[in-house]
């Protein structure tokens, strides 16, 4: 399917896709119990895949190697990153979506989500897809390649729904604003929600993410 590991929850026979990213240091294992703490109608018809970012050095902790999407150089609030591999990761994940395709979920079926870390690569590899995806959901993140992403026409309906916290100490709020302000501005379909929290997850937003899940994938 990929070069990148994974764990997934499938059924037998799926009708959807949800692919989740984790954050830096975590695992795919990270968001798994979340996902079934959701208790989605539709949860039987999901094919869920959490991959695991590959194990690099990341400059800003201290060249320490540990699981990321791409290596952070400065934690500015522009936040200097390695393009690169951002993009290498953003390809592992755009090959999943193609096997997911291979495999009989239709594209629009297929609903990328991803926290941190793991929501800039989202952000590349839904943005740039050339098929229409069911949607992006980008949580306590921010738009990493937002001056390099060559954009796809084919996702320029793609519902983007941005959930963070208010008072979030890793990457703050403003930077959510701000992918809000950019996406809106090339005429994305945007909604952006809040939440009195640090870089976590709340009870609220798990009830939002399952009822924006159910409607994503709907049948349309």
């Amino acid at each position: 399917m990929s070069d990148l590991q994974y764990v997934q929850i499938k059924p037998q026979n799926p009708k959807y896709a949800i692919i989740w990213l984790h954050g830096l240091g975590d695992s795919g294992n990270g968001w798994l119990p979340i996902a079934k703490e959701l208790q989605l109608d539709i949860f039987d018809d999901i094919h869920f895949i959490f991959p695991h970012a590959p194990q690099i050095p990341v400059t800003v902790n201290g060249g320490l190697v540990m699981p990321a999407w791409y290596d952070i150089y400065e934690m500015s609030l522009e936040r200097k990153i390695d393009h690169d591999q951002i993009q290498q990761s953003s390809k592992g994940i755009k090959q999943i979506i193609n096997q997911l395709i291979t495999d009989g979920i239709a594209s629009d079926k297929i609903l990328l989500i991803g926290f941190s870390q793991g929501g800039a690569v989202a952000y590349e590899s839904a943005l740039s897809f050339d098929k229409p995806l069911a949607g992006l959901m980008a949580l306590s993140t921010y738009f990493a390649t937002e001056q390099k992403i060559i954009l796809n026409d084919a996702n320029k309906d793609i519902p983007i729904i941005i959930q963070h916290g208010t008072i979030d100490p890793v990457v703050p709020f403003v930077l959510g604003e701000h992918a809000k302000q950019k996406l809106t501005a090339l005429n994305y379909n945007v909604n952006l929600q809040s939440y009195v929290m640090e870089h976590t997850v709340c009870p609220q937003q798990q009830v939002d993410l399952k009822n924006h899940i159910q409607t994503l994938l709907s049948d349309k």
